[in-house]
């Protein structure tokens, strides 16, 4: 009878040491946050110029100790892009620590932590889904307020947003930073490459209830592809935006404060511009925000991690049951004006189209084109070293993250019930393939 009990206890221990886990976050040098291959030395010291840039921290005047870039405010979520984009090197997502928690206070600010960041989760932009009068809102509220900083003298009827009340109706949603890895070779993949990737494989599309669609940008009818709805066409609108909306910095495309609290408010100009005079006649005279777009350009792909043959099998089966039909391993890009950037295999896994995910996932936030439960397939190079995942960055696990994709009105849920099938030693391939991207 012991024996029959202990065989029955070990074989439990087997099939218990059989069920699929995330392997998690992938060990060793991030193999990301690197310039692009071929850009020479003079390439090199143009990089190490737009990380600085990038990682410059700002406050409101521009002259507190290393905060030295200008502008931030009246209201933001951090002040600096490299605060969000961290992990695992600068130009990623979102690190372990949540650096928004040290922001609320930081010289003096008088702001109170909302309860949805905490620290060992992710960083965190909110948008409300709704006005109060019922119309759509979409847009992101600022976490942070320069109220009682010691650089904004007088700044004290600014308000931060009532966030318990909106959290408490359902009127929050959240985005996590996307990661900016290979985003030059994203802007340079063609429309026409794009089209041509989303009519491929129509019958097996069909037959899965694939139906994806590009963004589009309304006035020039050009497919965008940036942001977790593809809702930017390019990296300079991208990075505009983002200046503005995440640290309250006005730029040349983003000229006017979103909050026009007038004892809060410093300066009616935009704070990020073209420096005018004989440095624009000389042709220099750029601005921050170009800058970082132009950071986003030369900032290599991530490097994955040695193949196994766990990975090997993984890849095949990642295939065989229709994820890549979405998460396309390969695009090419078109012609650049940047030679590392010209016909280059951009190894994203992403069609770069949005898909209906559902009612698991969806926001209730229409952008461009893309509906409240649609998204772009999110990009996978990289996805070895992420700690969150999701728009929202709901969840740190990966085979959480997979089973999520299925939901009521999901155009993955054939591929996902493909997925549950099989046999757990297979789906453990899949989650160590993914983790070596």
């Amino acid at each position: 009878m012991r024996r029959i009990m202990l065989v029955g206890v070990l074989a439990a221990a087997t099939l218990a040491a059989q069920v699929a886990k995330d392997p998690g976050v992938r060990g060793g040098p991030p193999g990301a946050g690197g310039i692009v291959s071929g850009m020479g030395s003079d390439g090199d010291s143009l990089f190490a110029f737009l990380v600085s840039e990038f990682t410059q921290l700002h406050s409101v005047t521009g002259t507190l100790g290393n905060e030295t870039g200008n502008g931030l405010g009246p209201g933001y979520n951090a002040n600096g892009c490299g605060v969000c984009h961290a992990f695992p090197a600068i130009g990623g997502s979102s690190p372990a620590v949540n650096p928004q928690i040290a922001q609320a206070t930081l010289d003096g600010a008088r702001n109170t932590i909302p309860s949805f960041l905490t620290h060992n989760g992710p960083v965190r932009e909110v948008r409300f889904v709704r006005n109060p009068d019922g119309s759509p809102d979409g847009s992101v509220h600022n976490l942070f307020t320069i109220k009682g900083r010691v650089d904004a003298p007088g700044c004290n009827s600014i308000q931060q947003p009532d966030f318990a009340a909106n959290l408490a109706a359902g009127n929050l949603i959240f985005r996590i930073p996307t990661p900016t890895f290979g985003a030059g070779l994203i802007e340079n993949i063609s429309d026409a490459t794009i089209l041509a990737n989303k009519n491929a494989n129509q019958l097996l599309k069909a037959a899965l209830g694939i139906t994806g669609r590009e963004n589009r940008n309304a006035n020039d009818g050009t497919i965008t592809r940036f942001g977790w709805k593809a809702q930017n066409k390019s990296l300079t609108m991208f990075s505009g935006e983002a200046y503005n909306v995440e640290m309250g910095v006005t730029n040349d495309l983003f000229s006017t404060e979103r909050n026009m609290t007038p004892d809060c408010n410093f300066n009616t100009q935009p704070e990020d511009h073209v420096v005018y005079g004989s440095d624009l006649l000389a042709g220099g005279g750029t601005s921050g925000m170009q800058h970082f777009a132009t950071f986003g350009r030369l900032l290599a792909p991530p490097t994955p991690g040695p193949s196994t043959a766990s990975t090997v099998r993984g890849s095949t089966l990642f295939s065989a049951i229709g994820c890549a039909l979405c998460h396309t391993p390969t695009l090419k890009t078109d012609l650049s004006d940047i030679p590392s950037l010209n016909h280059q295999a951009a190894n994203l896994f992403s069609d770069l189209l949005v898909h209906n995910m559902g009612n698991g996932l969806a926001d209730g936030v229409s952008q461009g084109l893309a509906s409240g439960n649609e998204f772009r397939t999110a990009p996978l190079w990289g996805v070895g070293q992420r700690i969150f995942f999701l728009h929202d960055g709901r969840t740190s696990d990966l085979l959480q993250a997979i089973t999520a994709h299925a939901s009521a009105g999901s155009e993955a849920n054939p591929v996902i019930l493909a997925f549950q099938l099989l046999p757990e030693p297979q789906k453990q391939d899949i989650l160590n393939f993914l983790r070596s991207l």
